[in-house]
């Protein structure tokens, strides 16, 4: 069904409805309209890396683990099986009448805000830094969660419009002041891509933008998402941001006035209770019937798309046995495995050999954790595996002993009785071992959503450093596998007197067991940061002020730990060369020649960067343009295409439109950001192309 045809359907449906019945289908649950056969439907359900709320899915790695793998196609696999575990469960939902809240089609996920600063508790959710990578991160998992049937598999929505970061204790109330040059060239740019790639919905932040709410802004709604950039879906609110209109943000002063401020700016559902007064809106003529035929239809619109009302439901043939299956199971730790980041590797110290017999400590309150693979927005999976899990199942011949050793951040084990802590423990552990495995790092309790849920501070918590520095003074070989979500600095002794450190973010239910392969070289690690690492001793800009000044790879000159785009492998990659084979208004496609001069297969990340030179308007010291990955066996050389959207390399001017570059402009292709820095920490020396 065509969205022409959908939209036809639709309004035929809404035409047979009062007012009132009208009004009452737009908040996110729904009722039934029995008199015309129309079943409750509830809109809010999440699947930011698998079906999440409702019971049992797979639980993939982390938006942001996801990021880390560079594959955009690999994400579209992993939104596909989201959306096909999403049907499955949809299906027998209606079979036993069960229309709840996260049981219906319509997700609200991807969430591609802009990770622009490491406090961010919900900075996990996102694909990262950089708008290049979140646009084609997020344009495709809505791709593969939609699907390219007649129908919408799934019905994916891009979030939170607009310029929304944190930090979460104010976001009720928060005016993010961003000028239209940030707008422009960081802020706006995953949207508009994800919005012209055909997303259904897209849900507004909390915030104000620049003084006015965002779910009450005509300027973001109707001039620019559905002007500028043609956007014909649905618009939903943040959960419980229409009240925030008036409660928080002042900007009107009764609930009815909130709601006809967003419904008439172009807010098509409530997620939350204001809409209820629509109705008064309406006797007192703040609201049209127009606008009220509008929002139901665009609505009704996408239930038909979904299907809803089709006489055979489509998709209706994916029985229940799809859902965290062994088939999804196999891809998921295929995910978890691309998404881990080698950052340290001292004289190719790993990977050990996986038949030789040692004794290993896993230790650290992560070493145990399921939390800490599930992130937050999370289904639950049929089986997890944890690290230690994962190291007994690979290192079938050695001894494993686990150790808690600390707390997240908390010093004492108990406050009762005076129990300190476990230290002692875990330096029993590890002076009996060989190698010991330090799983450090935080879970969803510590950074997330909501009051409390951004981070302090980007150090690894004083309580796990302690402990881990002892760690190092009885046991030589210590690996690091940090879990987390975001830039966290395990602090200078850790970082030099480890002999290898990985970045796992939260790896899904199996990402303990894609880790102990990882150490044991059953694959060669080739996740790249979707993120900048600082030196906790950095002074970063006040966390409320959204200018990019000094913030990300793109605008921050000052040294830090590990640049974006950067990951070591078990193997070396050599570009050999790059070339323009063709061009148009829209793109440049270049041929790049690499070798893989090591020993182990792996799968090469290209990343394409622009550099600006001599230019007149104020432009970033790198921006990504383009990524790829290409699968290269040892020894293998390959000649391989890559696309280069022009989007990415033109100016934005201040007043944040795209321009023509006034001065030059070189392609860097490589395995990473362009830079010294990262090429003296091992990555390939890039090739260049002048392209102006």
């Amino acid at each position: 069904m065509n969205k022409a045809a959908a939209k036809a359907k639709a309004k035929e449906i809404v035409a047979k409805m009062t007012v009132e019945e009208k009004l009452s289908q737009l908040v996110y649950n729904s009722p039934a309209i029995e008199r015309l056969g129309i079943n409750e439907y509830n809109w809010w359900n999440e699947a930011l890396h698998g079906v999440a709320r409702a019971g049992t899915a797979t639980v993939f790695p982390q938006a942001i683990g996801l990021a880390a793998t560079f594959d955009p196609g690999l994400l579209e696999e992993v939104a596909g099986v989201i959306s096909t575990e999403a049907r499955a469960k949809y299906n027998k939902c209606v079979e036993y009448g069960d229309r709840d809240i996260f049981k219906g089609l319509t997700y609200w996920s991807p969430n591609i805000n802009i990770f622009r600063d490491p406090r961010w508790g919900r900075g996990h959710e996102t694909y990262g830094e950089d708008p290049c990578l979140t646009s084609i991160m997020g344009t495709a998992f809505i791709k593969g969660l939609q699907g390219d049937g007649e129908f919408y598999k799934a019905a994916a929505c891009s979030k939170h419009y607009a310029v929304h970061s944190g930090p979460e204790d104010l976001r009720h109330g928060f005016d993010a002041k961003a000028g239209k040059k940030d707008m422009g060239e960081t802020y706006l740019p995953a949207f508009e891509k994800t919005v012209k790639s055909g997303v259904a919905g897209v849900m507004g932040a909390y915030n104000r933008t620049n003084g006015v709410p965002c779910n009450a802004s005509t300027e973001l709604i109707q001039d620019i998402l559905r002007g500028k950039w043609g956007f014909d879906g649905y618009f939903v609110s943040d959960c419980g941001a229409i009240n925030d209109i008036y409660q928080h943000h002042h900007y009107t002063e009764t609930a009815y006035e909130a709601a006809a401020a967003a419904f008439n700016a172009g807010c098509d559902l409530n997620c939350g209770d204001c809409y209820a007064h629509l109705y008064e809106a309406y006797e007192k003529d703040l609201i049209s019937d127009e606008r009220i035929n509008e929002a139901c239809v665009t609505l009704y619109t996408i239930r038909c798309l979904l299907g809803e009302f089709e006489e055979k439901r489509p998709y209706s043939d994916i029985g229940y046995e799809a859902v965290d299956c062994e088939e999804h199971r196999e891809l998921n730790l295929r995910a978890a495995e691309d998404s881990l980041v080698l950052l340290k590797n001292e004289n190719n110290y790993l990977p050990l050999k996986a038949d030789k017999k040692y004794s290993i400590g896993v230790i650290g309150p992560n070493a145990m954790s399921v939390t800490a693979l599930e992130g937050n927005y999370e289904g639950r999976a049929s089986e997890y595996i944890t690290a230690a899990d994962g190291i007994r199942r690979v290192f079938t011949g050695s001894e494993v002993r686990c150790a808690e050793g600390c707390r997240y951040v908390e010093e004492s084990m108990n406050h009762w009785d005076g129990f300190k802590n476990l230290v002692s423990d875990a330096l029993s552990v590890a002076s009996v071992s060989d190698v010991t495995v330090l799983c450090l790092g935080l879970d969803r309790n510590f950074e997330g959503e909501g009051e409390s849920g951004d981070k302090k501070d980007i150090r690894l918590p004083e309580t796990q450093r302690k402990m881990a520095e002892a760690v190092c003074d009885v046991c030589d070989n210590v690996i690091v596998v940090l879990m987390c979500g975001s830039s966290l600095d395990i602090g200078e002794k850790l970082r030099n007197k480890a002999k290898a450190i990985i970045a796992a973010w939260y790896p899904g239910a199996r990402g303990g067991l894609a880790v102990a392969k990882a150490i044991a070289g059953g694959f060669s690690p080739c996740g790249r940061l979707p993120i900048t690492i600082y030196d906790g001793k950095t002074v970063l800009p006040d966390f409320t002020d959204y200018s990019m000044r000094n913030r990300t790879y793109r605008f921050n000159p000052e040294p830090v730990l590990w640049q974006f785009g950067f990951g070591l492998g078990y193997t070396k990659v050599e570009y050999n060369s790059a070339e323009i084979v063709s061009s148009d208004e829209g793109s440049y496609t270049l041929k790049v020649k690499l070798t893989n001069t090591g020993g182990y297969d792996t799968t090469e990340k290209i990343q394409v960067y622009a550099k600006f030179t001599d230019s007149k308007t104020d432009t970033p010291l790198y921006q990504l343009c383009a990524v790829k990955p290409v699968p290269l066996k040892a020894g293998e050389s390959a000649e391989t295409e890559i696309t280069v959207d022009r989007y990415w390399i033109k100016a934005v001017s201040e007043n944040g439109e795209r321009t023509e570059p006034d001065g030059g402009v070189k392609l860097f292709i490589g395995s990473s950001l362009p830079d010294d820095y990262s090429i003296s920490q091992g990555a390939a020396k890039p090739v260049s192309i002048r392209v102006k």
